[in-house]
């Protein structure tokens, strides 16, 4: 049960307290776990849904909701200080997830994030201002946040992690040249990213895309733990 927020809280940490869903084992007894980042007006209940047509039932899933089931308010090519104190509030929410996961000793090489659309733009931004290696990145249909012209200068490494990034173009949300930039971005960062573009399908997630998450969890749960 959540704690009662102050409204100063809401105003200023609006995700902070939202529910939590999860699926699968424990991450203890997992062979990985997974993050889960549903989209604008969905919810962490049909994110989670992915969990059980990805195959994926060895790795422990983790499915954060979102304050009135959106992330942040303005289109993710908005100026970011318009999304604030959203966004911020967004990526502190997933990188207070990721501490916990590691905190019970998982290695971040077992830890794999899926976002779909405003949540594949809020993993792909949360990638880049914490990179590490991690088992996976999979952004169906979202890029980095910001308008045209951001300053993409983040620090750090992403160390070899294999990153998919799958679209529709055209899209009504995301442009094509965003997810491009995305992909040279977290490659200069030293990941390994593959850009799958499908021209003239809609705004979901399609079996191509599945096919390729399931590949890239497979891999994670290969490698022993500690390596």
């Amino acid at each position: 049960m959540n704690p009662t927020r102050s409204n100063d809280t809401r105003d200023s940490d609006p995700h902070a307290n939202q529910p939590i869903l999860t699926a699968g084992p424990a991450p203890e007894k997992a062979d990985a776990t997974i993050l889960l980042v549903h989209g604008r007006g969905a919810s962490a209940a049909s994110i989670l849904e992915l969990y059980r047509v990805l195959d994926a039932d060895n790795f422990a899933a983790i499915a954060p909701q979102a304050a009135g089931n959106t992330w942040y308010p303005n289109s993710f090519l908005a100026p970011i200080e318009s999304n604030k104190p959203y966004l911020t509030s967004a990526l502190n929410r997933i990188d207070a997830l990721i501490a916990d996961i590691l905190g019970r000793g998982i290695p971040s090489k077992h830890i794999a994030l899926l976002g779909f659309s405003q949540g594949a733009c809020l993993t792909s931004e949360f990638v880049a201002r914490h990179p590490r290696r991690y088992g996976a990145v999979m952004a169906l249909t979202g890029g980095l946040i910001g308008p045209p012209g951001t300053p993409r200068n983040y620090p750090g490494s992403l160390a070899g992690t294999p990153i998919f990034l799958g679209t529709s173009d055209p899209d009504p949300h995301v442009p094509f040249e965003r997810v491009q930039e995305t992909q040279t971005v977290l490659r200069g960062m030293g990941a390994n990213v593959e850009l799958r573009r499908y021209p003239g399908i809609p705004h979901t997630i399609i079996d191509d895309e599945l096919d390729a998450c399931r590949k890239l969890l497979k891999q994670i749960a290969s490698v022993p733990p500690g390596k």
